[in-house]
This record gives C-alpha cells, structure tokens and sequence, in this order.
C-alpha cells in the first residue's frame, strides 16, 4: 500500500499533481492542512480517498482539525500542528499522539520536512513539508511517500521536487 502525505498547499495545486504524478499509483492522500479552499479541487485530483484537515490558514472551513483513523493495521492522527507548537519541537505533539493510541501522527506547518521516530513513546511523527512555501534548506517543494509492506510494516521517505 502507498500513502502520499502532504501538507501546505496554499491554494496552490500544481505541485501537488506534480507530486501525485510521479508516486502514483497511491492508494490514499493525506493532507496536514493548509488547503485554502483548494479542498476540493485536491480531492478531484487525487482519484483516490483524501484524508484532510483544517490548518491555521484555513478561515471559516468545515474541515475537521483532527482526523483519527485506522489504516493497514496502523493508527494514525493527522492535525495541521499549530496548536501543538511545533514550530518549537515535537515533543508535544509526540505526547499528544502516544496519548491518544496513535502510532503515527502526520502534521504540518512548519513548512520543513521530518520523519522522527519516538521509540519510548512508540510514536512516528511525519511532516512532510510544504508543496508550496518550503522553508528548509535548499527550499525545495517536499512529501512524504509512505510504503506499507506485505507485513504490515510502515517504510517513509521524504521526497523532493
């Protein structure tokens, strides 16, 4: 199973097919937020399910600011993490996630990819960056491809425009 995991997009959404273009086929889009209003346009893209939240930019959306799900064996919590401070470090929203049984937690904001994983909290924390405004190094456009293996065993790896 493969999962495309990206946040950020900003009313954008050319970057977002482009990324969708080269990981395809996936079997399911998860967006930390920061859509805009794009939401449905993504949607019409992905040709696939999209798991979405609201992020701090998102004014006046309907969209939920948590999503808590199970897929292939695995719980996930996705939030947009501002109100989780993670412009400061992860800790929290580790916590946060170990606290309500989720072995992955996927959020965005701070613009900058990360992969972590926790192992005293057995807890994996993925951003994948931004599509639109990255903010690292070398400031290129960033996702998470997520690959579960016939075992059920999770593989990440942050991939580049």
């Amino acid at each position: 199973m493969r999962v495309l995991i990206v946040s950020d997009t900003h009313r954008q959404s050319h970057n977002f097919y482009r990324a969708l273009e080269r990981v395809s086929p996936v079997d399911m889009i998860i967006h930390c937020g920061d859509a805009e209003g794009y939401e449905d346009e993504l949607a019409g893209m992905a040709g696939c399910p999209l798991r979405i939240v609201q992020g701090n930019n998102d004014f006046f959306s309907p969209l939920p600011k948590d999503l808590e799900f199970r897929y292939a064996g695995l719980n996930f919590w996705v939030n947009h993490g501002h109100r989780y401070y993670v412009n400061a470090d992860t800790d929290i929203i580790k916590k946060a996630a170990a606290d309500r049984g989720a072995d992955i937690v996927c959020f965005g904001h701070t613009h900058r990819p990360l992969i972590e994983e926790d192992t005293d909290l057995s807890v994996v924390a993925l951003n994948p960056g931004s599509l639109t405004y990255p903010r690292q190094e070398g400031r290129r456009p960033s996702y998470i491809v997520m690959e579960i293996d016939q075992n059920g065993v999770p593989h990440y790896e942050i991939q580049y425009l």
